[in-house]
């Protein structure tokens, strides 16, 4: 029976652990997605989404608390300024374990884990549909002002129009 053990010790002992998820942490937090095994990914959501929590609120607590399971301070400094301005009003749920098949090699299951306020295709194309419904208003009034700069285009079109006569005389003189 597996009574009361809640982590996965991944075939690892604590310390090796405890320093692959420090650094699969680190690189998920600065490439904002990474592969890996399924296993690794289920341990690392667990691991890294508390510290993403803690980031929400910048105090020298909340940096010390983190540095202590990262141990990288690039890794703590990238967390709580980008991660940390994304992540604000969102109340869980930072990562998304997604599925990609099995490993060539051993035939593992591996799996893509990211931030789910990163991934442009899910999130990038909502926000910009509102932001363009918005701007619509602003475009007719450009649109309006246009007309006005397009006529006093014609009369900078004919005062090159002398130069080019010039140039065919000359031509003709050289033959």
């Amino acid at each position: 029976m597996r009574h009361g053990k809640k982590n996965n010790h991944l075939s690892r002992q604590t310390g090796h652990r405890k320093s692959m998820l420090a650094n699969m942490a680190c690189s998920l937090i600065e490439h904002k997605r990474i592969n890996t095994t399924v296993a690794k990914a289920k341990a690392l959501k667990q691991f890294v989404e508390p510290l993403i929590t803690k980031s929400k609120e910048d105090t020298t607590h909340n940096r010390r608390v983190v540095f202590a399971y990262l141990r990288n301070k690039y890794g703590v400094t990238e967390l709580f300024r980008e991660v940390a301005a994304k992540v604000g009003d969102r109340p869980g749920g930072y990562t998304r374990i997604i599925k990609v098949g099995n490993r060539l090699g051993d035939n593992a299951d591996m799996a893509m884990i990211e931030l789910v306020d990163f991934n442009e295709i899910y999130n990038g194309g909502k926000k910009e549909e509102k932001k363009a419904k918005s701007r619509r208003g602003g475009k007719a009034k450009k649109a309006e002002a246009a007309p006005v700069v397009e006529a006093a285009a014609p009369v900078v079109e004919e005062a090159p129009e002398a130069p080019e006569t010039s140039s065919e005389e000359t031509s003709e003189v050289s033959e």
